[in-house]
């Protein structure tokens, strides 16, 4: 036979590395429902944001459910984990709650801006000096908060009747009935049906179970975990928000709005990069980024997730799609606890969640807002209510007191100050301060300790 030509081999070689990654990212490591199940972990999340700045600032639905669906895609074979893409949460806070509302263009400003700094802290490699050096209580303490924060408003969504296109004081006034379609009986029954499911995440051998009885136990466990909990809740949601309000079915407008480059102008970078980007910068290192890699660790041991690549995939997706005004989005720590809580284990999972995002941005286009108007905000509250608690439970590896110590304060900070970079900033001093007080200064001139033996001689030679 002839030889291959040498410039084919190369070529060959780079389609031939691609496909064992896809293989690889998308093998599957556990059931097929299972996997189905995860890939709707994160929209407790993701379904609120998503339909307030629609509704708000006139977010065009069809472009953000197309593009996060190949954001949802890449990032299942690039990761191999269920990585999730979710909303940057400052932006859309500052953007519906604050007056006058941020426009798209400038919603759009302050996306690329923050994705300008995270590409640059990737591409330098400061991200990944931050992950390394960064110490973890501080780290345990941001995603504790956040993994609260979520699960105070999951408790809120359950409550408490929501209206997204108002600011957080006004909108939980008005408590949940008991009965109804959206009611807290409701509620309650899809939270009880995931803890009978789902216990608490870990479906492993249980020690204190009698030996005789090991098996049969065992046996039920598997069952239960087998059921794809979060995805029979989410299509419940779906199903009743037609029975909520049958007039859903003749505002369905089938195909996709067009795509267009936003008009973006210097004074729209200025106003998005001050109100949005400036608050949104620091979670997204914090939480996007470090906490993310760090939880991946704890969830896939001997995945290590590159802190670089995650700062390049963020910058990347919102430098291409906030210019057609697609939301700005960020890989989220939280979204990663809630998808691998309800059986997410391989890339599969987003991906999986990907290609029904595309199904719906293409078949309903911006019409699909009004069947998510309708979906029950109780179970909303529900599944984000597992996502928040399986984040703060990363923290459990902290057993010494002094690391507890950190990471609480810096939580606490963080919570009631509502901003994870002054919780960061104070668990930093904290931690500093705690290392200060043990640093060994008896061998330090003016300190009033003596040298320690056969130091003396030593500062004499070396001053």
């Amino acid at each position: 036979m002839p030889n291959e030509s040498p410039t084919l081999s190369p070529i060959r070689r780079h389609l031939d590395g691609w496909r064992l990654r896809i293989s690889t990212s998308l093998r599957l490591k556990t059931t097929l429902l299972s996997e189905l199940s995860g890939a709707v972990g994160d929209l407790g999340t993701y379904i609120p944001i998503v339909l307030a700045l629609t509704l708000v600032s006139n977010l065009d639905l069809s472009t953000t459910l197309i593009f996060t669906a190949l954001y949802n895609i890449a990032s299942g074979v690039l990761f191999g984990t269920p990585m999730p893409v979710q909303p940057m949460k400052s932006i859309a806070a500052v953007a519906v709650s604050e007056t006058p509302h941020l426009t798209v263009s400038q919603i759009a400003a302050a996306g690329i801006s923050t994705a300008t700094v995270l590409l640059f802290l990737g591409v330098t490699g400061l991200m990944s000096f931050l992950y390394r050096y960064l110490p973890l209580p501080v780290v345990r303490g941001v995603q504790l908060s956040q993994g609260l924060a979520f699960a105070f408003s999951a408790i809120k969504y359950i409550q408490y009747n929501q209206d997204f296109t108002k600011t957080t004081a006004t909108k939980t006034t008005d408590p949940r009935t008991w009965l109804g379609l959206d009611g807290l009986i409701l509620a309650l029954t899809c939270l009880l049906f995931l803890i009978l499911t789902t216990g608490d995440g870990n479906n492993n051998d249980n020690t204190s179970i009698v030996p005789i009885n090991r098996r049969r136990v065992q046996k039920r466990l598997k069952t239960l975990s087998s059921i794809p909990s979060a995805l029979i809740i989410f299509l419940l949601g779906l199903i009743l928000c037609f029975i909520r309000d049958p007039s859903i079915f003749k505002d369905i407008k089938l195909g996709p709005s067009k795509f267009h480059i936003l008009r973006i102008t210097w004074d729209d970078f200025k106003i998005g990069f001050l109100r949005g980007a400036i608050p949104q910068i620091p979670l997204s290192v914090l939480n996007s980024v470090i906490a993310v890699c760090k939880l991946s660790g704890d969830l896939f041991p001997g995945t290590d997730l590159s802190a670089t690549k995650v700062s390049i995939s963020v910058g990347l997706m919102n430098l291409v799609g906030c210019w057609f005004g697609a939301m700005p989005v960020c890989h989220g720590a939280g979204g990663l606890a809630g998808q691998f809580r309800f059986g997410g284990r391989s890339g599969l999972s987003v991906v999986f969640l990907g290609l029904g995002k595309l199904v719906l941005g293409l078949l309903f286009g911006n019409s699909f807002v009004r069947i998510l108007s309708g979906f029950p905000v109780g179970i909303l509250g529900v599944l984000l209510l597992f996502a928040g608690i399986e984040l703060a439970m990363a923290s459990r590896d902290m057993n010494s007191k002094e690391d507890s110590f950190v990471m609480l304060v810096c939580a606490a900070v963080s919570l009631t100050g509502s901003s994870a970079a002054l919780g960061f900033g104070c668990g930093i001093v904290l931690y500093l301060l705690l290392k200060l007080r043990e640093m060994n200064f008896s061998c330090v001139p003016g300190f009033g300790g003596e040298p320690e033996s056969g130091v003396e001689d030593e500062l004499l030679v070396n001053p």
